[in-house]
C-alpha cells in the first residue's frame, strides 16, 4: 500500500490545534479579572438604552479602546439606578436617537445623569443623538445640559464626510491638528446649534460644509454652526460632537481624548498609525448620486467576480461609506475555520496564498487565481485595524460626485 507524504505544514496545523484543545479542555478554573489593571483608568461608561444605535456603541467602544489609560463599558439605565455612575468618570452617549435615549433613561436616570455631571463633578460627552439630547430645544425631551437649541426644520440634513476648522481653544485640545484649517469628520443627521448663552458656551470647532442634500433643503444654514462645543455644567464638564469622529478614519483617537478633557486628565498623545487626518481630503456629503453609487456597489459585494468585489471595496472606501465596513465583515478571512490559536499562531508560520474572494466565505479552490490586492488581504485584519491601516495612504478619491 502506497503511503502518502505527510506536509510538515499540516502536522504542524494539527499539533496546535491539539494542543489549544487539550489545554482550554481540561479543567482549567477561570482566573478571576483583576482590577488592579482599571483602577487607575479612568472609567468611561458608553450609554447602551434603547434610543442608542448598536453600532455607534460599538464604535465608539472601539474608539476608546485606542487608549490604553481608558476602560470603556456599556452602561444601560438599569445600570445607572443600580449606581454604576458611582465608579464612572465619564459618561458618553453615542448616535441614535436623541428623544429615544431620553425615553429609554426615564426620568429617574435622567436625574441621577444630570446629578452625575452637576453635583459629582464628572463629565459628560454626547455624540450626535448625544448632542440632541444635552440641548435646550423647545418641545423636544431632553436633559437640558447645554444653553443651546437644535434647528428642528429640517433635521435630518443628510449624511457624509463633512468639513470643519478648529477654533483657537479646539487647537489646544486637540493639538496635533493646530497645523490643519480644515478637517473632516463623518455626520449623519446630527443637531444643528443656536446658542442661547454664548457667554456659557464655547464652540471649538465650526462646520464649514453646506449640508442641504435633499430637494427641499434650505442652503446656508449649517456654515459656521458648532461642530465640536464645550461648557461646564455644574461642577462638570461636557463635550458635545455633532458628527461622528469615532467612525471616521484617522479621527477616532478624538473621542477618548473628548473623555480625558471632560474630567481634566492629561491629554495623551496617540502613535501616528492612529492620529492620520492628512488621510481625508475634501467633503463628500451624500446626494442622490451617492447614495446610488454606494447602493450600486453593496450590490457587487454579492457577485462571484473577484475583481468585481475587490472594486467595489474600493469604490465604497473612496466615498468614505460609513457602513460599508460592516458590509465587508462577511468577506474577512476565515481560512481556518474561524481558529483564534491558528490565526494568531500559525499563519505568521505558513505562508498560506490570500484565497480568492466569495460573499459570506472565501473560496477554498486553489489559490492561483487569488487577487493580489491590499483590500482582499489586509482587510484580513479587524475591521476597525481596516480603517486605521489598508487605505492609510493620502490618495485622492476615486469618486468626485458627492462635492457640490
Amino acid at each position: 500500500m502506497k503511503i502518502r507524504e505527510t506536509n510538515p505544514k499540516h502536522i504542524l496545523l494539527l499539533s496546535v490545534i491539539f494542543g489549544a484543545l487539550f489545554y482550554f479542555g481540561c479543567n482549567h478554573a477561570p482566573e478571576k479579572v483583576s482590577t488592579k489593571s482599571t483602577t487607575n483608568k479612568i472609567q468611561v461608561g458608553v450609554f447602551s438604552g434603547s434610543g442608542a444605535s448598536t453600532i455607534c456603541i460599538m464604535e465608539t467602544l472601539e474608539a476608546l479602546k485606542l487608549d490604553s489609560g481608558i476602560c470603556g463599558r456599556r452602561v444601560s439605565p438599569i445600570d445607572i439606578q443600580l449606581g454604576v455612575l458611582d465608579s464612572m468618570d465619564v459618561l458618553i452617549f453615542p448616535g441614535g436617537s436623541g428623544s429615544k435615549e431620553y425615553n429609554g433613561l426615564g426620568q429617574t436616570s435622567a436625574s441621577i445623569v444630570q446629578q452625575f455631571a452637576k453635583k459629582q463633578g464628572k463629565g459628560v460627552v454626547g455624540i450626535c443623538a448625544g448632542g440632541f439630547l444635552f440641548a435646550t430645544t423647545e418641545g423636544y425631551p431632553s436633559l437640558e445640559i447645554i444653553r443651546a437649541k437644535t434647528i428642528r426644520d429640517h433635521y435630518n440634513r443628510g449624511r457624509g464626510l463633512i468639513s470643519i476648522g478648529l477654533s483657537n481653544d479646539g487647537k489646544k485640545i486637540f493639538p496635533e491638528l493646530a497645523e490643519f484649517d480644515t478637517l473632516f469628520v463623518q455626520y449623519y443627521d446630527g443637531p444643528i446649534y443656536e446658542i442661547l448663552d454664548s457667554a456659557k458656551i464655547n464652540v471649538t470647532a465650526q462646520i464649514n460644509s453646506d449640508i442641504a442634500t435633499h430637494k427641499n433643503d434650505p442652503k446656508g444654514v449649517t456654515p459656521d454652526k458648532p461642530a465640536f462645543l464645550t461648557t461646564n455644567y455644574g461642577q462638570g464638564k461636557v463635550f458635545v460632537s455633532v458628527g461622528h469622529p469615532e467612525s471616521t478614519p484617522g479621527m477616532r483617537w478624538m473621542v477618548p481624548r473628548m473623555a480625558r478633557w471632560t474630567v481634566d486628565k492629561p491629554l495623551i498623545s496617540y502613535g501616528k498609525s492612529v492620529v492620520r487626518p492628512e488621510i481625508n481630503t475634501h467633503e463628500i456629503l451624500y446626494y442622490p448620486d451617492v447614495i446610488k453609487f454606494e447602493k450600486e456597489n453593496f450590490w457587487n459585494l454579492f457577485g462571484d467576480n473577484n475583481s468585481e468585489i475587490i472594486d467595489a471595496i474600493d469604490n465604497l472606501n473612496s466615498i468614505r461609506s460609513r457602513p460599508s465596513i460592516r458590509w465587508t465583515i462577511g468577506l474577512l478571512d476565515n481560512y481556518f475555520g474561524g481558529c483564534f490559536i491558528c490565526k494568531i499562531v500559525l499563519t505568521p508560520a505558513l505562508p498560506l496564498p490570500c484565497p480568492p474572494l466569495r460573499f459570506g466565505r472565501w473560496k477554498r479552490e486553489g489559490s492561483a487565481t487569488a487577487p493580489a490586492s491590499a483590500a482582499a488581504c489586509a482587510v484580513a485584519s479587524s475591521p476597525f485595524d481596516r480603517r486605521e491601516s489598508v487605505r492609510s495612504e493620502a490618495s485622492p478619491y476615486g469618486w468626485k460626485g458627492g462635492s457640490r
